[in-house]
């Protein structure tokens, strides 16, 4: 580490409506332990831009000068998942301490190969829904046995995303070569936060289906065909004994969002409400509980200011919250945060809803 300051460098921080401008850098703003020390995309004007609007010291039009940069202690690769696998793995190669999004790879076997690259190297993973203050307060509640046996649980989520209309800039969601759609994003986090809180899931039964085939580019006008899944019916089994169904819809009404996670135990309920229109992963949860409990922690990014654009408005909060996590991590040699082998586990873990899907036996 070059400092007591840990200096961040952002691939993919865009001023244009980006996630990275969105979630990541007002995450880094919120929190002294780090500086965003530089950015890169792929273009001199972009790449400049973002430094200008973000007040980073430097700037690449070339990622991996950014990944060379000898004062550069964290990479954060937020670009398309196609990209993370040769930059990851540079910045690994590098010696760094690299923050992907999720999912890690297109594949279980590049999530895997990356995984095995990171050696001891401190890593991090987008799957940043489980690390939310009130997720982890209802882990505690779960795991301290105050809801008595877990009988069952239930699962409704929703995202704006995956529907009958996009714009031609996200139409590689849609391609099952880009391993970036509705299943290892959407579905991904979501069963990434019931293994939060009810332990890993140990058997699978579900259903996928393609509501809406064709798909229009209100930018274009033009139809682009839908090769993946949009919509997910399951029932899963977790390592606390509780069968959890789980329905995740695509394309819903920004005002009809919802996340919904019941619990039923022998001695008690539980609940974790949310209403933002991407998903559990982007802005906070509500607990509630028949169980007397503490009130969650304060998100460390609750006041990260509004993001680049509305509908990202509150990312920061989750992802604010991996960061905390890993400085954590990096000052004291410890491994605590969700990383590269965590992101195996959850590419394994939608191969296998994948997999159940397309025989219908339970895996």
């Amino acid at each position: 580490m070059s400092s007591t300051t840990i200096r961040v460098g952002i691939i993919g921080a865009d001023t244009r409506a980006s996630w990275a401008g969105s979630a990541h850098v007002p995450a880094l703003a919120a929190q002294p332990r780090f500086t965003l020390a530089a950015v890169a995309t792929r273009h001199e004007e972009s790449a400049r831009a973002a430094a200008e609007a973000f007040g980073t010291e430097r700037w690449y039009a070339d990622p991996y000068e950014l990944i060379r940069d000898p004062s550069i202690d964290l990479v954060t690769v937020a670009v398309k998942v196609p990209a993370h696998r040769d930059l990851v793995l540079a910045a690994l190669a590098a010696g760094k301490a690299v923050y992907s999004e999720s999912p890690l790879g297109t594949s279980v076997a590049q999530a895997e190969e990356m995984a095995a690259a990171a050696g001891s190297l401190h890593t991090a993973i987008g799957l940043q829904g489980r690390l939310n203050p009130s997720v982890r307060r209802a882990a505690e509640i779960i795991a301290a046995g105050r809801l008595g046996r877990v009988l069952s649980a239930r699962v409704t989520s929703t995202t704006f995303g995956n529907g009958p209309e996009s714009i031609s800039v996200y139409e590689y969601f849609d391609k099952a070569a880009a391993g970036a759609g509705f299943l290892p994003i959407a579905v991904g986090h979501v069963l990434d936060v019931v293994e939060a809180v009810l332990g890993d899931i140990t058997d699978i039964d579900a259903r996928t289906e393609i509501l809406w085939p064709q798909v229009k580019l209100t930018d274009t006008g033009t139809i682009a065909v839908r090769e993946v899944p949009d919509h997910l019916d399951a029932v899963v089994k977790t390592a606390s004994g509780a069968p959890v169904g789980v329905q995740v819809l695509a394309g819903v009404p920004v005002p009809d969002a919802r996340f919904s996670l019941e619990i039923r135990g022998s001695d008690g309920w539980l609940t974790l409400t949310g209403n933002h229109p991407a998903g559990v992963q982007v802005g906070d949860l509500t607990l509630a509980s028949s169980a007397e409990f503490d009130a969650p922690d304060r998100p460390v990014a609750v006041d990260a200011g509004p993001a680049a654009i509305d509908i990202w408005t509150g990312a920061a909060i989750n992802v604010g919250e991996i960061y905390a996590s890993l400085a954590d991590d990096i000052a004291n040699g410890t491994y605590h945060t969700p990383g590269f082998d965590h992101a195996f586990h959850n590419s394994r873990l939608v191969a296998r809803l994948e997999q159940a899907a397309r025989t219908g036996i339970r895996q």
